[in-house]
């Protein structure tokens, strides 16, 4: 059976599965009373994909939230991430049952592997054998670029669902775009408001279409994530952001004014670059002890 989402539109995965087109998402949440108390309040907004991760350290945070939000499980859509150090296929096992332990839950909507590093295929191996027990709904993977992505088809027995990469206006991978729709691998982007860029928040001619539709220029982005058919998960412990990040589905953006948020790509990253040999070395070395 399908789930049902208060009637919010949603995307479906390459194996069949329907997820929230808009989630939220709790990365740098620290604070777990602060992190508990924002995800109880997107979802009494009416958010229904909360997206977490091992390495945020806020799963337990995220599990009672879920317990005393005031909405079945059934309704929600949870994702977690598992963490480089817990790459192999017996690692994962592991993590993902501690996994399960800090959210008080027996099974995961969706499961992500977070950045391609170390031994990520027998990870995937371990992801595609919970799949088939049910105790994950859908597999995907995080930061994939498409040389990884092409290792990971070569081995792999089911395809990932979803890439949750870094992509906002100021870098779109449109490579990487066009590689998940030659695919059927749904794009997820992270920090899709580019972490509060304030040279893109101020964006004059993004201010301009706001300005038209009454909306702010955050949320004229995330309904341009949305057209663009991405499944987004914009994250804010601040009650009013959270509520305004949520309130973008009741109007639309035309294609000249697509036109103009994608021509502000400047092909560079804010963050991470998943082909740094030093990034990939630091993850590599990382903390274990999740």
């Amino acid at each position: 059976m399908q789930k049902k989402y208060q009637g919010q539109p949603t995307i479906t995965l390459n194996n069949g599965v329907a997820i929230p087109s808009l989630g939220f998402g709790v990365w740098q949440m620290e604070n777990l009373t602060q992190c508990e108390e924002a995800v109880i309040n997107a979802i009494k907004l009416g958010y229904r994909m909360i997206d977490t991760a091992s390495i945020y350290l806020n799963e337990v945070a995220v599990g009672k939230a879920i317990q005393n939000c005031g909405v079945h499980r059934d309704e929600l859509f949870i994702t977690s991430k598992l963490w480089v150090q817990d790459h192999g296929y017996e690692n994962a096992k592991g993590a993902f049952q501690r996994t399960l332990e800090r959210l008080q839950l027996d099974y995961l909507d969706m499961y992500l592997i977070h950045w391609p590093f170390g031994d990520f295929l027998g990870a995937w191996k371990a992801l595609e054998e919970l799949y088939n027990e049910g105790k994950i709904k859908a597999i995907g993977v995080c930061n994939f670029t498409v040389e990884k992505l092409e290792v990971l088809k070569a081995n792999a027995d089911i395809l990932p669902v979803i890439n949750q990469i870094e992509l906002h206006p100021i870098f779109q991978q449109k490579e990487l775009q066009i590689y998940h729709r030659e695919n059927n691998i749904i794009t997820q982007p992270w920090s899709p408001l580019g972490n509060g860029n304030k040279s893109l928040l101020e964006n004059e001619s993004l201010k301009k279409i706001a300005s038209k539709y009454d909306k702010t220029v955050a949320q004229i982005i995330l309904r341009w994530h949305l057209q663009e058919g991405f499944c987004v998960i914009p994250k804010s412990v601040t009650l009013s952001r959270i509520e305004e990040n949520f309130n973008v589905f009741n109007f639309e953006l035309t294609e000249e004014e697509m036109n103009v948020v994608r021509s502000l790509d400047t092909g560079k990253r804010l963050f991470f670059d998943p082909k740094d040999p030093e990034w990939e070395q630091k993850m590599l070395n990382s903390r274990a002890d999740i």
